[in-house]
């Protein structure tokens, strides 16, 4: 992160005053407020610092980070390239909670978590937990409307796994698997059973990528700020998590 930000600031150098605090200093500010979501007027108390000085440093560096190809997700269109080596995906949503909205509340009221959230549907490789892609959506708008609506596609040769919330997925993409649902009024047999903990223990992976990213309190906290800046800041986090696997 350092040496992505030194080189930004180099090409882009302007004239002027030169910073107080050094660039490692302001990468430490943008991660203390992903990793604890701190207040802005708590940050500037430790760094001794304006709070709108804080906020234009976290901004600039997150804009940086996600700009620069060292922390990009591969993106949704490898997941269909005829040369992706892949074979198994896991797919699931992961949601946040907000602060009730003023306007158009029921958008974003989820039935299931009973408060209002931001959904985050999360694409990882089964093997490496490389997180392939990432898409958000309100909380109101069921898991599997949420894929239909992302434009996510898979190749012929991918099998996917995914949770109860893509029941159907199969008319859309033949090889993928999902957990056999119990039918009103009758049990699982033990073969359905047995299947289900079969595909849970390859599914688990993701679980633990979303327990993983929600170690960042952004994520895991009720979210505070604009949500048009919530996909950034999902999108930095993953890629984090991509490049600490990678190295």
């Amino acid at each position: 992160m350092v040496r992505t930000v030194k080189a930004y600031l180099k090409r882009k150098k302007k004239p002027g005053r030169k910073p107080k605090l050094i660039v490692e200093d302001h990468i430490l500010i943008m991660l203390e407020y992903l990793r604890e979501y701190r207040t802005y007027y708590h940050i500037s108390l430790t760094w001794k610092m304006s709070e709108s000085n804080v906020c234009r440093i976290v901004h600039k560096i997150e804009n940086i980070l996600i700009k620069s190809r060292q922390f990009r997700l591969p993106g949704k269109k490898e997941l269909w390239k005829t040369n992706y080596q892949e074979e198994m995906v896991v797919m699931d949503v992961m949601e946040s909670q907000i602060e009730r909205p003023k306007k158009r509340q029921k958008q974003f009221y989820s039935g299931k978590q009973r408060e209002h959230t931001l959904k985050t549907q999360i694409v990882i490789q089964q093997k490496t937990g490389q997180i392939v892609c990432l898409v958000n959506g309100k909380g109101k708008t069921h898991d599997f409307k949420l894929f239909k609506n992302s434009g996510v596609k898979f190749g012929t040769s991918i099998k996917v796994l995914a949770d109860k919330g893509y029941q159907g997925i199969g008319k859309i993409h033949q090889l993928s698997e999902t957990p056999i649902k119990k039918k009103k009024g009758k049990k699982l047999s033990q073969e359905e059973k047995k299947y289900n903990r079969q595909l849970n223990r390859l599914r688990i992976t993701v679980e633990h990528i979303n327990r993983r990213l929600k170690i960042f309190k952004i994520l895991s906290y009720p979210y505070r700020n604009r949500g048009k800046r919530f996909r950034l800041r999902a999108n930095l986090i993953a890629g984090l998590h991509n490049y600490d696997l990678a190295n």
